[in-house]
């Protein structure tokens, strides 16, 4: 008892203040739940706006989609370094090739980035990335720091590039570099809803009342001064998510009055989307920051995974291999996978991966 009582003496004031951030969170969200005015504080003239995503080229692709019908532009938020993942990617789940011969659809694939900070082997690296364009010829690259901190400058990147170079995408996906994404099954989505001519459309893993963090040694806290509210309007995990081609220009549009200095680019998303009226819907098979469990029955439906660094090429073998499809066929296949949904997901987990409800989905 007494090693219980010390503990919570100890602990009680993080305890406290985690427990009161998010009763104050999920009661703005879902008592006051207006966000208008957060645009209004955050709204800045075009001029101060436009120094925020003025960064000029060092590499681009502007020509990648030269192709007149482009179901999905999917911008891969990449580091400079980080050329194993970009090359497991273009082999795996970014092939283009692939993707046009056995789904018969365009889909392009742009890695974006700033440069490498510090002085130190940069030259060297910039050369480096010069022939892996010369190679592939699907790297876009401005003159920012790539750190955790200017990722709302690669999220202006991404729509301002899309702007100019690829309005005709159907869909416009962001993706992180370690996500993996089952490109079939994301496509067969994406073409049930291009039938539809689905409009105002924005998917992904939800996050709804986030309340900022407000300690300093976090690598998320958030200013008093650049923030103020008690809650996050509405957002979808950067990790990945998915948007249509009319949103992608209305969050463009929106990006052009407001003041970028909001670094945490999931959250800027969320402003920009109150702004172009369009609100986040959530996909259970988009994960959030956890790894899904490996399974054929996860494999069916998935559309997202974080978390993969290493194991693309695997996880790639084995998502789209023919068991997939026969050990989910017919009715003791369905029942089959369900249970094993329902124990692989519906248990907690540290990680924030699939919620229980994908198992009877």
């Amino acid at each position: 008892m007494c090693c219980v009582m010390s503990v919570l003496m100890v602990c009680w004031e993080h305890v406290d203040h985690h427990v009161m951030s998010h009763v104050k969170s999920y009661s703005y969200r879902y008592l006051i739940n207006s966000y208008d005015f957060i645009n209004k504080s955050l709204s800045v003239s075009p001029e101060e706006a436009s120094r925020f995503a003025s960064f000029p080229y060092l590499l681009n692709s502007k020509n990648i989609c030269r192709d007149k019908d482009v179901l999905l532009l999917l911008f891969v938020k990449s580091s400079p370094g980080n050329f194993k993942r970009r090359q497991a990617i273009r082999s795996t789940w970014g092939n283009e090739s692939f993707i046009n011969e056995e789904l018969g659809v365009v889909v392009k694939v742009v890695f974006a980035m700033g440069v490498r900070p510090g002085q130190f082997g940069r030259e060297a690296l910039q050369k480096k990335l010069h022939k892996e364009q010369a190679n592939h010829g699907d790297l876009v690259q401005q003159d920012f720091m790539d750190t955790f901190h200017n990722l709302t400058v690669k999220l202006l990147l991404q729509f301002h590039w899309t702007h100019s170079n690829c309005p005709h995408a159907h869909f416009l996906m962001s993706a992180d570099d370690d996500v993996f994404i089952h490109v079939p099954n994301l496509v067969h989505y994406l073409q049930d809803l291009h039938q539809q001519n689905v409009r105002n459309l924005w998917v992904g893993h939800v996050h709804r009342g986030a309340p900022p963090v407000r300690r300093r040694d976090s690598k998320y806290y958030m200013p008093f001064n650049m923030y103020q509210w008690s809650s996050y309007p509405d957002y979808t995990a950067g990790a990945g998510y998915v948007v249509s081609g009319d949103v992608a220009d209305k969050i463009y549009q929106a990006s052009l009055s407001l003041n970028a200095s909001m670094y945490i680019d999931d959250v800027f998303m969320g402003i920009c989307a109150i702004a172009a009226g369009v609100s986040p819907q959530e996909h259970v098979y988009f994960s959030g920051e956890g790894k899904t469990p490996y399974h054929p029955c996860i494999y069916e439906k998935m559309i997202t995974s974080h978390g993969h660094e290493g194991d693309i090429r695997y996880l790639w073998k084995a998502a789209i291999g023919p068991q997939v499809d026969s050990i989910s066929s017919g009715l003791l296949g369905k029942l089959y996978c369900t249970a094993v949904k329902m124990m692989l997901l519906c248990k907690p987990y540290f990680t924030n991966s699939y919620t229980c409800m994908a198992a009877f989905t």
